[in-house]
């Protein structure tokens, strides 16, 4: 059954519950991946500030997961998953703001589907991966790009992908979605910038939440974000940059 779960924040307190199609929050109490349970409260989508539907232990990006860009750029086809880690300082809310490092960097937008594990995720089978996956979301891989290569002798990933704010996740989580029949959406100032099939991943949701969790355990809550595509671009201050996905929703942030 597709559910849209959010989480938020009222009168100085967090909750989480699901999102209706009348925009209608059905409030729940527990654990969102685990005993949710259903309290009968409900608040007005409007009447409450989103945050980011989980706040996960880590969040594992992968390198050269689309064919299309590697097709572009001329990249290798790998044997197994690449990936990266994006740290907690750089998880970011919908609707808040990505704020540029000191410095003078090129700062890129990526938009990109995100895995939400549902259950501790300890060396699964591909075949029992789909039975770990809670759900679906919407991020943004911001990258201070000219970062990636500035010492020749050592690629810095976690550092161009780590600044504070570069990981905005939401606006909601979906169940029981296709994650195939996919596609993601980003514009830049209103002008759609990337628009790519999830069919055209190299490594299949179920391959990579089993390759992952043959590395590391994988806990409730974290995300995986399966990597981008073509049109990818860089933002300048003032620039608004939404990420969407039919069925879970737009996450809107602007650079500044």
């Amino acid at each position: 059954m597709m559910q849209r779960w959010v989480r938020f924040s009222v009168a100085n307190e967090i909750g989480f519950g699901t999102l209706n199609d009348e925009q209608i929050i059905q409030v729940f109490s527990g654990d969102m991946f685990g005993d949710a349970r259903a309290t009968g409260l409900e608040h007005a989508l409007a009447d409450v500030k989103l945050l980011a539907p989980t706040v996960p232990s880590k969040v594992v990006a992968l390198w050269n997961n689309f064919m299309a860009l590697a097709a572009k750029l001329g990249l290798q086809t790998p044997l197994e998953p690449l990936y990266f880690l994006k740290s907690p300082n750089s998880y970011l809310n919908p609707g808040e703001q990505i704020c540029a490092p000191s410095g003078k960097h090129k700062i890129v937008f990526e938009g990109e589907l995100g895995v939400v594990i549902g259950k501790t995720c300890k060396a699964v089978s591909e075949a029992d991966a789909a039975g770990y996956v809670f759900g679906y979301t919407c991020a943004n891989d911001v990258t201070a790009a000219n970062v990636l290569n500035l010492d020749p002798t050592f690629a810095q990933w976690v550092r161009a992908k780590g600044f504070d704010t570069f990981c905005p996740l939401g606006p909601t989580i979906t169940t029981g979605l296709d994650a195939t029949t996919l596609r993601v959406r980003t514009t830049l100032n209103g002008q759609v910038r990337q628009d790519f099939p999830i069919s055209d991943m190299r490594f299949s949701v179920a391959r990579l939440v089993s390759s992952l969790s043959h590395d590391m355990t994988l806990f409730a809550g974290d995300v995986i974000l399966c990597g981008t595509s073509v049109g990818v671009g860089s933002m300048k201050p003032g620039s608004t940059v939404e990420v969407e996905i039919d069925g879970i929703g737009t996450l809107c942030n602007t650079f500044n």
